[in-house]
């Protein structure tokens, strides 16, 4: 796949997934629009500029309407355009529905659906004028299934998944796609400080019988957002090794 001359922008992407399919982006020539809650998205701009691809960085909280538009503002005035938004951004707070405070809820859906909404928005209206445009939504298998201790986050991924098909309708006309990818578990660094026991177990329910990687995750990526999956929208793809079926 080749993204010579596209602009991406990947929210959430200094490390884990985020990061890899920025770095997949550009290796494969696009422009690359980082972004981040701190000025870490520097460090990590600085290493990918190091390899020789094209990129910046933003940092902000993507929840509030003013640093959504400004992301949005700042690709269009470094890179001149826009093609392709990843929204990856998200965080966990789990905890049992009968211990879980409203500030746990309420930050899950800020930072994993409020954000989504702000850059989508603030993004169409880019990709409107062009009548082309691809929106990926990182959901999860959990907004799919549920999982025990984490209804906050399975919610506002659920609420992804729906926000996906309502983006999807409306701008078909303008030539706009937009799917939602649901990964299972994946090997990171949050996933990497698991108990073994508690890994194993997860393992147990995956008919695969191994965990995913980034880089699997940022392939599907690349490919929603190529024209070979232009007739493709609305969808959401599970990536799971067979975990939700």
């Amino acid at each position: 796949m080749n993204f010579q001359g596209k602009t991406v922008i990947v929210t959430g992407s200094t490390r884990g997934i985020g990061n890899t399919i920025a770095e997949q982006f550009a290796s494969q020539g696009a422009n690359v629009m980082l972004s981040g809650t701190s000025d870490s998205v520097n460090t990590v701009v600085e290493n990918l500029k190091n390899k020789g691809f094209s990129v910046a960085g933003f940092a902000g909280d993507l929840s509030t309407p003013g640093a959504a538009q400004s992301l949005i503002e700042k690709t269009i005035e470094v890179f001149g355009s826009l093609d392709v938004l990843v929204n990856n951004a998200g965080i966990t707070c789990d905890k049992l529905l009968i211990r879980m405070e409203e500030e746990h809820w309420d930050k899950v859906m800020e930072i994993n659906l409020k954000s989504a909404f702000l850059c989508t928005k603030a993004a169409a209206r880019i990709m409107m004028k062009k009548r082309s445009g691809s929106i990926i939504n990182i959901s999860s298998v959990v907004g799919l299934m549920g999982n025990v201790g984490q209804a906050n986050y399975a919610a506002s991924k659920a609420g992804l998944i729906g926000f996906t098909k309502s983006v999807a309708r409306e701008f078909a006309a303008r030539g706009i796609t937009c799917n939602a990818i649901a990964p299972g578990f994946i090997e990171t660094e949050m996933t990497n400080s698991l108990s073994a026991e508690l890994k194993d177990n997860y393992l147990k329910n995956i008919p695969l019988g191994r965990y995913g990687t980034s880089s699997e995750v940022a392939e599907l990526v690349l490919f929603l957002a190529s024209d070979s999956a232009r007739y493709i929208t609305g969808q959401v793809i599970n990536i799971d090794g067979g975990l939700y079926m």
